[in-house]
């Protein structure tokens, strides 16, 4: 009889092990977005992103989902490849490539002479959104020409999320930066112009 308990309770144990696999972290990154259509006239400036910083509450491997005004709450299994903090800049420095053709953009580090070019800073405010609804990105921004008073900025942009998963989310976000690449961009051309 013990043995057969025995043996009933294995294969029960073995049974629920084999139904009960554990899922697995999906991977993503933000990307810059493809062929602007109101790119400004080319330039020769050098432009350089020298800071980004990132609310504390976002800084983590695991995507942040709004619940409530109130509420979030982290997804384990939807993570960035890499920090907010380092692709950001990225984005960033890629859009306004974009934006301001002939320009020689680069991120802090990157660049050989900062003193010749336009500095970029961003604070991001606000980080958050939820697949199946919006990303929002808030940024305070400032621009420092290479001879001049900084052009300080805020731009918030909110986009669509609407299929229900981490991807299109992430999507959503890259454009929300794009939206604040073009405002900084705005600023850049402005600048350059007077």
């Amino acid at each position: 009889m013990r043995t057969l308990v025995s043996l009933v309770t294995a294969l029960t144990l073995g049974m629920l092990g084999a139904c009960s696999t554990s899922p697995t972290a999906s991977f993503y990154t933000l990307d810059a977005a493809n062929g602007q259509q109101d790119a400004y006239a080319a330039r020769a400036i050098s432009v350089v992103v020298t800071s980004v910083t990132v609310p504390d509450l976002v800084d983590r491997p695991q995507f942040v989902i709004r619940v409530s005004d109130n509420q979030v709450k982290l997804d384990e299994y939807s993570r960035w490849a890499d920090s907010l903090k380092s692709q950001i800049p990225r984005v960033v420095a890629a859009d306004l490539a974009q934006y301001l053709p002939g320009a020689r953009v680069s991120v802090s580090g990157q660049a050989d002479d900062t003193a010749a070019a336009y500095r970029v800073r961003i604070d991001i405010q606000r980080f958050d959104g939820a697949p199946g609804d919006a990303a929002t990105v808030e940024a305070l921004w400032s621009v420092s020409p290479p001879k001049g008073v900084s052009l300080p900025g805020r731009s918030m942009a909110r986009e669509p999320c609407t299929a229900a998963d981490a991807g299109a989310l992430a999507a959503a976000y890259s454009r929300a930066l794009d939206a604040v690449s073009r405002d900084i961009a705005g600023a850049i051309h402005s600048s350059a112009t007077k």
